[in-house]
């Protein structure tokens, strides 16, 4: 049988433009053409394009009207306008994390740590609402990358719910390393928020995934969120942190510990944690405790390989870890990290759906109910941990 030609373009140059496009090598379920790349970084892009010896193009517009599939990996504030341009044309979306969200009012001296936070849940609801209606009138889908949902892992707990009929009554995850190189990440205005959207996304998404196929598969229909308490501190912007060098401490506005228990409407909950200090690499794991089982999706680390060097500068040239701070000893070293992490299984799934035009298990629901229930959380937080409830689109 001969596979569907799809053409894909990249909407920016930086670093997640260049793992999707790794990623992008490993698609099968059909052949895939890169139309090019755009992006407002005009250098950015032309070295970008150049070392994949692809096309540049000078407008947005015209690179979608050149491709079918665009991938959105441009700064988190202009996830959602992006997204409803592509809808707008009729062509499928894969936006990365976060899908969108509350980005300030647009003043100079705008400030993360004091705003209502009241105000950015409703902005960001209103955001993921003006994304909902886009697709909703448009040929196009919003694939929404979130690559915990297809680290392999977490697919094979979603077949061990299928499979068994599993009930899930709690699950606890976490994602955590020594902080962020961008100096975008530590402002708000840029990012949306601190270690809770930056980090926390990823597991609390795995944990409305899980739930979300538990639903389907005993009930129908996806079990969804309803409440979340939350708080937050910023532990390396207190006056008597002792900085000793290892933890980045660039954030601005944001906070760099973010603890949230989100409650689903079956009464059931899950327990979350993401925080920028931690060393040793990245913590990159969710539990799941079932009532008839319970399971461990460890992404990272994982002794799959270990290595162990007496002097770092041996491995200068070797990649070990994500956000290792010395090679030096023993390394739990990554012989595939995005295999592990499930950016290679995301794109094959999406490619496959644009394709077959087949469910896609990273969606637009998916995204919106994450964002929803973390800046619920952020509200939260600002009431000391009081409950908020979740308003799900």
């Amino acid at each position: 049988m001969q596979k569907k030609t799809i053409r894909c373009g990249f909407v920016g140059s930086g670093f997640a433009a260049a793992f999707h496009y790794r990623a992008l090598q490993h698609v099968v379920s059909a052949k895939v053409e890169v139309a090019g790349v755009y992006s407002a970084d005009k250098a950015g892009m032309e070295s970008f394009a150049k070392e994949r010896g692809i096309p540049t193009f000078d407008s947005l517009d015209a690179l979608i009207d050149a491709a079918d599939v665009l991938h959105v990996c441009t700064p988190p504030v202009t996830h959602a306008p992006i997204a409803i341009q592509i809808l707008n044309k009729g062509k499928n979306a894969i936006v990365e994390k976060p899908f969108t969200g509350y980005f300030g009012d647009g003043s100079e001296d705008f400030c993360g740590d004091t705003f209502d936070r009241e105000v950015g849940l409703k902005a960001a609801l209103q955001s993921c609402a003006q994304v909902l209606e886009a697709e909703k009138h448009s040929a196009g889908k919003i694939f929404y990358a979130e690559n915990w949902v297809y680290a392999p892992p977490v697919q094979k707990e979603r077949e061990i719910i299928e499979k068994t009929g599993a009930q899930i009554l709690w699950i606890n995850g976490e994602q955590s390393h020594s902080g962020s190189h961008s100096l975008a990440y530590g402002q708000w205005k840029l990012s949306g928020g601190g270690s809770l959207i930056g980090k926390g996304c990823h597991p609390l998404t795995a944990a409305l995934y899980l739930k979300g196929v538990e639903g389907r598969t005993r009930l129908g229909r996806a079990i969804r969120p309803v409440a979340v308490s939350a708080r937050t501190h910023a532990m390396t912007r207190m006056d008597g942190f002792v900085d000793k060098g290892y933890l980045k401490t660039t954030y601005k506005d944001t906070e760099d510990f973010a603890l949230i228990h989100v409650v689903f409407e079956d009464g059931t909950v899950a327990d979350l944690i993401a925080n920028e200090l931690s060393l040793g690499g990245t913590n990159n794991w969710i539990r799941v405790n079932a009532n008839n089982h319970r399971t461990l999706c460890n992404m990272s680390h994982n002794n799959t390989m270990q290595t162990f060097t007496p002097e770092a500068s041996i491995y200068d040239d070797v990649y070990v870890v994500e956000k290792i701070e010395t090679k030096a000893g023993w390394s739990e070293i990554a012989p595939d990290e995005g295999w592990y992490l499930g950016y290679q299984h995301e794109l094959e799934a999406f490619y496959k759906a644009v394709a077959e035009d087949a469910f896609v298990e990273s969606n637009s629901q998916l995204a919106s109910d994450t964002i929803a229930t973390i800046y619920a959380g952020y509200l939260s937080a600002q009431r000391g941990g009081a409950e908020v409830a979740i308003t799900n689109l």
